[in-house]
């Protein structure tokens, strides 16, 4: 018997976007499509309940080795595998190192690559640079919801923490409700605030309002749309972003890919709970010891918490896939506050990545490299 020589393709940054990676009106119809496919159960991820955000590794607080790492804000390493069929009916696996004192270096906290294979033998389609891909797949989970949530007529959008993450969001945000006209946001520098107002004048420049506030609470009032995108350190959930009932507008939409904190009481009485997809946070209420919500911030991870307590009910929370395909109404009324937790899965950068990549080889985009003319030891 005979091997084929096996051949991929490499994609840097630069290839990345000139194969379309920050085309975020489809990157958002890419992830409806993705949860559609999820609803339907096309799809695997980790895990044995085939939900799991992935496999994280840690270092510890102290080693007796001296070249091993130790534990410090945001170092880890993680492996997220995913398929995805339908149209995509592909593989695939990003994999990041992260430590926050990556900045004093010059690089990105996080440095994402991501790998597709082929889904019958395993072997490598695609090898890819995927901070922007990562970046706006993030930002276009958000918009997938606010398509469905958000008032048709929305004007004002609050930001808490204009990072990369809100910039991304803020590109899905218009990518559906292009009548945003007023933009204000709470920073923790003046960088990043500066930074912000710069992107979006720059992509948007028919956004003539940006109102720069000192509190959280002047970012929520008055926004028909409020992200919710700032680090937080875990543990203490009073260091969390505190969001009040009495500040929301009726009929807001809160997206929380982050550290978000509001009320139990409006929480099991009065908002409407939706989450990207119910599975991924009841994996997390499996792996991770009680309280969740005390090591992953998101909101919904509180929600898990309070079934746990016995004081919530899974029913009480919704599913965007549910949302999606017709099985529950986007909205109840006019007036409810929606909550939509983001947690982040690596479908996502699968189902982007397959896009980005078949534009790639349609285009003749990236480089190709050989693994083997014949396996040495097949």
């Amino acid at each position: 018997m005979s091997f084929p020589k096996l051949d991929f393709i490499y994609l840097n940054e630069e290839d990345m976007i000139k194969a379309g990676v920050t085309d975020m009106p489809g990157c958002v119809d890419a992830m409806e499509e993705m949860f559609r496919l999820m609803k339907e159960g096309d799809f695997r991820m980790g895990g044995a309940n085939n939900n799991s955000h992935g496999v994280m590794m840690v270092f510890p607080e102290e080693s007796p080795f001296p070249n091993m790492p130790t534990d410090g804000p945001d170092r880890r390493f993680m492996a997220m595998p995913a398929y995805l069929g339908g149209q995509f009916d592909m593989v695939g696996m990003k994999w990041y190192g992260s430590n926050v004192e990556n900045r004093d270096k010059g690089l990105p906290r996080s440095v994402l690559m991501l790998t597709l294979n082929d889904k019958d033998t395993g072997a490598p389609l695609a090898y890819m640079s995927a901070n922007i891909l990562s970046a706006y797949r993030t930002g276009a989970v958000p918009g997938v919801g606010i398509r469905y949530f958000a008032r048709e007529d929305a004007e004002v959008v609050g930001v808490i923490g204009p990072g990369v993450m809100a910039k991304t969001a803020f590109d899905a945000t218009m990518a559906v409700r292009p009548g945003i006209k007023t933009v204000k946001i709470k920073g923790r520098s003046q960088g990043s605030i500066d930074s912000f107002i710069s992107y979006v004048k720059d992509q948007y420049p028919g956004i003539k309002e940006f109102i720069v506030v000192d509190t959280i609470e002047e970012a929520v009032r008055d926004s028909d749309i409020v992200h919710v995108a700032t680090s937080s350190p875990t543990g203490d959930i009073n260091e969390y972003p505190y969001i009040s009932e009495e500040w929301m507008k009726p009929g807001s939409v809160f997206c929380c890919p982050a550290a978000a904190r509001f009320d139990d009481d409006f929480v099991l009485n009065r908002a409407r709970n939706v989450t990207d997809n119910i599975e991924l946070y009841k994996a997390w209420a499996e792996e991770m010891p009680y309280p969740a919500y005390h090591t992953i911030p998101i909101p919904a991870v509180r929600c898990m918490d309070m079934i746990h307590e016995g004081v919530l009910k899974e029913e009480d929370i919704d599913d965007l896939g549910d949302i999606i395909t017709g099985k529950i109404p986007a909205r109840r009324n006019e007036d409810e506050v929606i909550i939509y937790s983001v947690g982040g899965m690596p479908i996502e950068d699968v189902a982007w990545g397959t896009i980005v990549y078949r534009n790639a080889l349609e285009n003749g985009i990236g480089t190709k490299l050989n693994l083997w003319e014949t396996p040495y030891l097949a």
